[in-house]
């Protein structure tokens, strides 16, 4: 995820914006309907920093917000 490209982005940019300037490669890690609401996220693995991800969230199509989140590095054994 380059900062030219996140620098770009607006809340209230719809699902569509978002994804031109981001591009199509993304999964979609939650969609449910929340009072009469549309709610989806979106999530980007950052290929340069293989540890972290971006999730944007659209509500009825329009970006309300984003975050990113960062992968644990620490492995836990179950035995």
């Amino acid at each position: 995820m380059t900062s030219a490209k996140m620098n770009k982005l607006e809340l209230g940019m719809s699902k569509e914006q978002v994804t031109q300037i981001l591009g199509n490669d993304y999964t979609i890690a939650e969609k449910r309907v929340q009072d009469s609401n549309e709610i989806e996220v979106l999530s980007y693995r950052d290929f340069y920093n293989k540890d972290e991800f971006y999730l944007f969230l659209f509500k009825d199509q329009k970006l309300e917000k984003w975050y990113r989140e960062l992968l644990p590095h620490d492995k836990i054994e179950v035995n």
